[in-house]
């Protein structure tokens, strides 16, 4: 589980150790996939992506060719009494065609606005992608980490059971006092409490893996390592300016702001348009008053079109343009700031994610250290104790020093691997494509801008609602139980 220290321009390596290994929900590759293609929080940014693609066609409507119709139908229910040619009836088609010509640069700027808020909604897609792999990799981590820890404090326990029934039979024969006794005894109730809270901790690692991935966790298997780690914190920085997805859609936000600006200063500016409209009446014969039939001198319908130009230019709008750009104009210094700050957030993550890799991988070395430091000091005061040499005490200290120490070197090689796997994401490299995942199960984020960007008919809906989230509420609760082989 220690992760391997060697550079590689991409996760290249840990693809090919992903894809390497069969697709199962007891391996990280399953887990992955399960949560990639289920995950709720993905698929609602997908959703919330496919909303902004919508931006795009909304934007471009203002500019395109306008055409409404209007059909009145009137009856005349009650006549003055000096209208003698006053029709009983009346029905009036309206259709009209509007054809923007020149809108102040309003649809142009707002159409770039949109265009590229969907890359920025495409490159936050794929942080919200790397985000939930990280969450999956802790999940599956820690439920391997506490299945580990609860195996440990079960041996522990049996351990002390047999440490227990061996000093009391000592002390039935005189060999040891009753003050080792309730040594034993202690050790022992301590040993107990400590397995039910690894054991709680280990059902709440179960229930926090289900959330995420969406299956129980099934005899998890150790994971690959994981390759494409930078040789210092310098290197990791500037691949993560290069390719960090949130810092990408933060620059992305902060260029349409400023396409916004431009789209709200044009509210002062004239705007041309082109027109045409016809009319047609007709007054189903009863033009001429009550009396009036096919043979009146009264035509009973008409035709009419007009065509033309119009030209509006604001000349006083109460200070509303102004207002609007200047609000425009702070919004887009606000975004530029928040780009700012995403870029601290990102270098200050990958540095501190850096660091806590290095510094577990130390920690794992020490720890190992420790662990056959304390199993040869607990196999040493056993021999020594037979020989009276140590006490009862000794053992049990040397016995709990060596717990201590296994799961101290259980929980640095879930840090040193979680830490690693946190880098890798936070330079930019941990979305689905870098994962190995087969390109037929990736989700395209740029199939329905492409679908959705062209559209012009009004009722062009969409087809049935995509797949939703696997629900958990079937899921049973839960438990504790562990595998024989995860115990150490």
């Amino acid at each position: 589980m220690i992760c391997a220290f060697r550079a590689a321009p991409a996760l290249s390596a840990l693809a090919m150790a992903l894809a390497a290994v069969p697709a199962q929900a007891d391996d990280l590759q399953g887990a992955l996939a399960a949560a990639y293609a289920g995950n709720p929080d993905l698929n609602a940014a997908r959703a919330n992506l496919r909303a902004t693609d919508e931006s795009v066609p909304i934007a471009r409507a203002p500019g395109l060719p306008s055409l409404t119709g209007t059909i009145n139908y009137t009856e005349f229910l009650k006549q003055g009494p000096n209208t003698f040619i006053a029709p009983q009836r009346l029905m009036t088609v309206d259709p009209q065609l509007s054809v923007p010509i020149y809108s102040g640069g309003a649809v142009r700027n707002s159409l770039a606005a949109a265009k590229i808020r969907v890359e920025a909604g495409e490159a936050a897609l794929r942080g919200t992608e790397a985000g939930v792999f990280s969450q999956v990799v802790a999940a599956y981590m820690d439920v391997i980490r506490d299945s580990a820890t609860v195996g440990l404090n079960r041996n522990n326990v049996q351990v002390l059971e047999v440490n227990l029934k061996a000093t009391t039979d000592r002390f039935e024969i005189g060999d040891v006092t009753r003050t080792d006794v309730a040594q034993s005894n202690s050790r022992l109730a301590l040993a107990r409490a400590d397995l039910r809270s690894a054991e709680a901790a280990l059902v709440a690692s179960r229930e926090r893996y289900v959330q995420i991935v969406g299956k129980v966790p099934d005899d998890l298997q150790p994971p690959p390592p994981l390759a494409g780690l930078p040789e210092s914190p310098e290197e990791a920085v500037q691949t993560a300016l290069d390719n960090n997805p949130d810092l990408e859609a933060a620059r992305q936000r902060s260029k349409a702001a400023g396409y916004d600006a431009k789209a709200a200063g044009a509210g002062r500016l004239p705007t041309i348009s082109l027109f045409t409209s016809g009319e047609y009446q007709t007054y189903f014969n009863s033009l001429g008053g009550a009396g009036a039939g096919s043979g009146t001198r009264f035509t009973q319908s008409q035709t009419t079109a007009q065509a033309g130009a119009r030209i509006s230019i604001p000349l006083f709008q109460g200070g509303l343009p102004a207002a609007r750009q200047r609000q425009a104009q702070a919004t887009a210094t606000a975004v530029q700031e928040q780009e700012i700050g995403t870029e601290r957030t990102v270098i200050a993550n990958v540095r501190s994610a850096y660091t806590q890799w290095r510094a577990a991988n130390d920690v794992i070395v020490l720890n190992q250290t420790a662990v056959d430091a304390a199993a040869l000091s607990l196999e040493g005061v056993r021999a020594e104790n037979t020989v009276g040499n140590r006490t009862i005490l000794n053992i049990l200290d040397a016995e709990q020093e060596l717990l201590r120490a296994q799961v101290g070197l259980v929980a640095a090689r879930r840090n040193a691997y979680v830490a690693a796997f946190n880098l890798i994401a936070a330079m930019g490299k941990a979305q689905a494509a870098d994962l190995g995942f087969d390109p037929a199960t990736l989700y395209d984020p740029e199939a329905n801008y492409r679908r959705v960007r062209g559209r012009v008919f009004d009722w062009s809906l969409d087809s049935p609602t995509p797949p939703k989230a696997t629900r958990t509420v079937d899921t049973p609760a839960q438990t504790a139980t562990i595998p024989a082989q995860t115990v150490p």
